[in-house]
């Protein structure tokens, strides 16, 4: 690779405000860009469901190996906040920003990452089969570009997204499904001074179920939260509506909508004990990853990181991603560790050593990819 072009893009990358919603900018960075290198490469019309500031990029790198496995790459060009006029800065071989900002690491070091591989199997005529690229809008506030994309746009079955932490060679092939709870407990308003015992607290009514709720760690494998407890009144009013939104998590679906369905039961029965009523709803946002360690996209991993000379290690994380969402539309897709820290936070730091291994992974995986046709 081009390690001084790969700082470059990077710290260009993550000087391109980005902030999830505001994502037009670093998306024409990146139409212009793939372009330049004659990469087939599309904005899909997502923008108007999601709201946000442009749609996901797909780009697609034809073969030269027949019957390699097909790739998907994947990073998000969004960042969370604060995340404008970043600042890098390069300490001693750590990439940090110089402001009160985030860096961005997360998960511009993916996109770069992508980036210089392309250009690298470019330049050396690295043998490779097709790979397609996507990059994701609104990751961080919810995988809403991901739970966007068309389905019949898809075409591999095996993937990677670039973005989580951890020692590069090493990928997350479990995290857990989520649902989202929203309800409206209704009680029955009445003057809290003059009358208040005609009247039903659709404050005490949630305060009461809540408490009765099983919250926090669950299981090891599952969670659980209330993360929205709403109501505003005057005093002398009887509160008649209170907004509850919560959220579950689990690595297992039937523990999944066991808790869901129980933090629902417990709404109900509450406020038909006390004269109230609940109008309740959950959705699954995103199902669970479970990838075993004789799956193709685990053993290629594994080869990849050997060949970098790195460590290979699966784990499992809490958090979800993009990987989430391309699993279930039924790609088998990891999620490699990147190497960068503290992200989320104005600490945030990219190694310039484990950017410059991220690039050595994806390519070792692109290498692995089409070693499949000769075993083939």
């Amino acid at each position: 690779m081009d390690q001084e072009r790969l700082f470059t893009t990077f710290c260009t990358l993550v000087q391109i405000d980005s902030e999830s919603g505001q994502e037009r900018n670093v998306a024409d960075y990146l139409l212009h860009t793939l372009k330049e290198l004659a990469i087939e490469v599309f904005e899909d019309d997502s923008q108007p469901i999601t709201g946000l500031g442009s749609g996901n990029l797909l780009a697609f790198l034809p073969g030269n190996i027949p019957d390699a496995e097909p790739l998907l790459l994947n990073a998000h060009i969004d960042t969370v906040s604060p995340g404008k006029s970043i600042q890098p800065q390069c300490i001693d071989g750590v990439i940090s920003s110089k402001g009160a900002t985030i860096l961005g690491a997360d998960d511009k070091a993916g996109v770069a990452a992508i980036l210089e591989t392309v250009r690298t199997i470019q330049e050396q005529k690295i043998p490779h089969g097709d790979v397609q690229l996507i990059f994701t809008v609104g990751e961080e506030v919810g995988l809403l570009g991901a739970k966007a994309i068309d389905p019949a746009h898809l075409r591999a079955q095996i993937g990677y997204a670039l973005d989580t932490g951890g020692a590069v060679g090493g990928m997350k092939t479990a995290a857990p499904g989520a649902a989202e709870i929203k309800a409206t407990v209704n009680g029955i308003t009445a003057h809290a001074g003059v009358a208040p015992e005609k009247g039903v607290s659709a404050i005490e009514i949630a305060a009461k179920a809540v408490a009765k709720m099983t919250l926090g760690r669950i299981d090891g494998e599952t969670t659980a939260n209330i993360g929205t407890f709403m109501a505003t009144g005057p005093t002398n009013v009887v509160a008649e509506h209170v907004e509850i939104i919560g959220e579950v998590r689990s690595f297992d679906q039937e523990k999944l909508a066991h808790q869901v369905d129980e933090m629902l039961t417990i709404l109900e029965e509450t406020a038909a004990s006390m004269g109230g009523k609940v109008q309740a709803e959950a959705k699954v946002n995103f199902s669970s990853i479970q990838l075993s360690d004789d799956c193709k996209a685990v053993r290629m991993a594994a080869a990849a990181a050997a060949k970098i000379g790195r460590t290979y290690q699966s784990f499992a994380a809490g958090g979800g991603s993009d990987a989430n969402i391309f699993n279930g539309l039924g790609v088998e897709m990891g999620v490699l560790a990147c190497g960068y820290e503290d992200i989320h936070t104005i600490d945030e730091k990219m190694p310039i050593e484990e950017l410059q291994q991220l690039v050595s992974m994806t390519i070792a995986l692109v290498q692995e990819a089409a070693q499949t046709a000769t075993a083939n």
